[in-house]
């Protein structure tokens, strides 16, 4: 696990990338980009199937990844620390935000909330952060793998469960997956700044 850091103001962002230059120039927050991840592994919160033919297992070792996250991030240097991820990272950053309250808000892009057990899981482990920003892509939904294809019905499962103690917005985007990560990402950062 590598983590890049580019200083900018007081207010953290994380996210799981290593091009953050842009994500810095466009917010001034400092920014640390969390590379060299096995997604599989290191984001999953447990262990669940493989959901194509080709690939690996989740293995479940979020918990993991968050214990070196607090380790090596000094989160009492800034006023207010940002998770946010796409795809499985989306996942992740909500089961994070269930682990510990060092951040302020989250963002789950295009999140994985397919997830095995997740939806149950998020209705015995409120997230302790203060405000979160889910987004999907219209088209998302049209996946040919079954699990996959729940998904627009999970995220909104999702926003319904946090919504009802956390502010907390929903944002669909035009088209399906791998349509402007970045900028999915950057939609929520900037609605969670204000």
């Amino acid at each position: 696990m590598k983590f890049k850091v580019l200083e900018g103001s007081r207010t953290l962002i994380i996210c799981f990338e290593d091009e953050i230059a842009n994500i810095h120039d466009e917010t001034g927050c400092t920014v640390i980009g969390i590379s060299d991840l096995d997604w599989n592994r290191d984001l999953s919160p447990w262990p669940a199937p493989r959901v194509f033919k080709k690939g690996e297992d989740f293995t479940g070792m979020a918990d993991e990844t968050i214990e070196t996250m607090m380790k090596e991030i000094r989160f009492s240097d800034y006023d207010q620390v940002i998770l946010a991820g796409y795809s499985l990272a989306g996942l992740f950053v909500l089961y994070a935000c269930t682990k510990t309250d060092a951040f302020t808000a989250c963002v789950s892009a295009s999140g994985s909330l397919w997830y095995p057990g997740f939806t149950d899981y998020l209705r015995d482990n409120p997230l302790r952060c203060q405000k979160v920003y889910l987004s999907l892509g219209d088209r998302e939904k049209n996946s040919r793998n079954p699990l996959m294809a729940q998904v627009q019905e999970k995220t909104e499962e999702t926003y319904e469960i946090i919504r009802s103690y956390l502010p907390c917005q929903m944002h669909m985007n035009a088209g399906g997956h791998f349509d402007d990560p970045q900028g999915r990402l950057l939609k929520g950062m900037h609605a969670l700044l204000g």
